[in-house]
């Protein structure tokens, strides 16, 4: 078709980075391959995409049908030139779905050697060799994806996004080769920080792989000398654990051994991480723990205690409430929430924990008024004094605490409601679309209706 036809269409949301405009040309029977004529050498518009860093619009393309194996005149398919992009993101969009089914053994290994390449040489060198420019390269850190990031490292007029690791990771998996642990997780720690796309496409991947032997492998490194090693397991236990879908043969394995290091670890922030971790856990051993860490120096650990020391659903002993009057006058705001907001389903210790929070919802510190405003929502505390604190944080700022406000006064069909749910403002987004507390305004008029319907 012409420029003016569902293909020169396609080409200009392509460009546009309108992913779903392609969406709807592709339905409506656009090319998936068309050729950008104009502002490319021939190329298909997925290499248009994936050049752009375009993740949405190639995931659009190649699930609409573009052909990321399609040989182009250098020899290199749109795949190959979104390993050599370095984005873990559009790499991933690119490859689609079974890669092992659609490529012969040769082409698998050459994607391989070159993302082992990219790796193994560094983005850096590798430019360098590639434009034979000297002097220093120029790095910023970017967003790769909603939840990731990456360095973006640029040179002799060339710029490449420093994921190969992620896309090595990545590549082995999809192919089923099963790289050592050690190997993998030193992938990973390159850069250590949570949100990047190396990190988090190990801690991933390992977390598909479901055996003892990985699980194993993985947590020996809870005793490396590096802490960030230390660290990367307890963001992998985290992820297994999300992972789960049934009681798991080694979860009480976790468990004892996240209790012998919770007692043993010595770097604060790793610290923090295993009692986060472990708090997830049911042992016997949580409220030892959370004695033994509560006026800890470090408030990253301090604001696990609380739940330590009060898991969910278990009466508040002596000891627990004791710790706990101290952690609520606690300097950091995070500690004086966590010791606030637990210990509210214990029927002889709610009375307690609602002074505290009712404390809390005057706190100095906005956060601290917001998850009061959340626990108070949904306390079992049905007196004035709790709805006359939600009436008051109807006046914050913050919208999503005035949510929590009017939420609470919906749950106790307080007459206000309405009145409250108008000072919270319009709820703009799709998020609010299911949100249980913007929902309870209309269970609070059908509860009204059907009360007043009712003989």
């Amino acid at each position: 078709m012409g420029e003016d036809g569902l293909d020169g269409r396609l080409v200009t949301a392509v460009r546009a980075g309108d992913a779903e405009t392609v969406r709807a040309l592709l339905e409506e029977g656009a090319d998936p391959d068309t050729v950008d004529t104009v502002d490319t050498e021939g190329l298909p518009v997925l290499c248009v995409a994936v050049a752009a860093y375009d993740e949405p619009v190639t995931e659009a393309l190649v699930e609409g049908g573009a052909d990321p194996d399609r040989v182009l005149p250098d020899g290199t398919t749109p795949l190959w030139r979104s390993i050599d992009g370095g984005s873990p993101a559009v790499f991933s969009a690119a490859l689609g779905k079974e890669p092992r089914l659609r490529l012969p053994e040769a082409a698998r290994e050459r994607l391989l050697a070159l993302a082992r390449s990219w790796y193994e040489t560094g983005p850096v060198e590798e430019l360098r060799r590639r434009t034979g420019a000297t002097g220093p390269a120029a790095t910023v850190r970017v967003r790769d994806d909603e939840y990731d990031r990456i360095d973006q490292v640029s040179l002799g007029g060339l710029s490449v996004r420093a994921g190969h690791g992620a896309i090595l990771t990545s590549l082995e998996w999809a192919f089923r080769i099963l790289t050592p642990v050690d190997e993998l997780i030193t992938r990973a720690v390159g850069r250590p920080e949570d949100d990047d796309a190396n990190w988090s496409t190990v801690r991933w991947i390992l977390g598909q792989r479901r055996s003892y032997e990985t699980w194993s492998a993985v947590v020996d490194h809870r005793h490396h000398p590096d802490p960030v090693r230390r660290r990367f397991v307890t963001d992998y236990l985290r992820i297994t654990a999300l992972l789960r879908t049934g009681a798991s043969s080694y979860e009480k394995k976790e468990g004892e051994l996240l209790a012998v290091w919770a007692a043993e670890e010595t770097d604060s922030e790793v610290l923090a991480q295993v009692l986060d971790v472990f708090n997830d856990h049911e042992h016997p051993a949580q409220q030892a723990i959370g004695l033994r860490y509560a006026d800890h120096p470090d408030p990253r650990v301090r604001r696990h205690v609380p739940d330590a020391l009060c898991p969910y659903g278990t009466p508040v002993t002596p000891a627990a409430g004791t710790a706990l009057r101290t952690l609520r006058r606690d300097p950091d705001p995070e500690v004086r929430i966590a010791a606030c907001t637990v210990g509210t389903w214990d029927d002889d210790f709610l009375p307690e924990a609602t002074r505290a929070l009712l404390h809390l919802a005057q706190d100095p510190d906005a956060g601290a008024r917001g998850a009061a405003a959340a626990a108070l929502a949904v306390s079992g505390d049905r007196t004035p004094a709790v709805t006359d604190a939600l009436l008051a944080l109807l006046d914050e700022d913050n919208q999503l605490v005035r949510l929590e406000a009017a939420y609470g006064l919906a749950k106790r069909d307080d007459p206000r409601t309405e009145e409250a749910y108008e000072r919270v403002g319009p709820l703009l987004g799709a998020a609010f679309d299911e949100d249980h507390r913007a929902n309870e305004l209309w269970q609070w008029r059908w509860r009204r209706e059907k009360a007043t319907s009712t003989p």
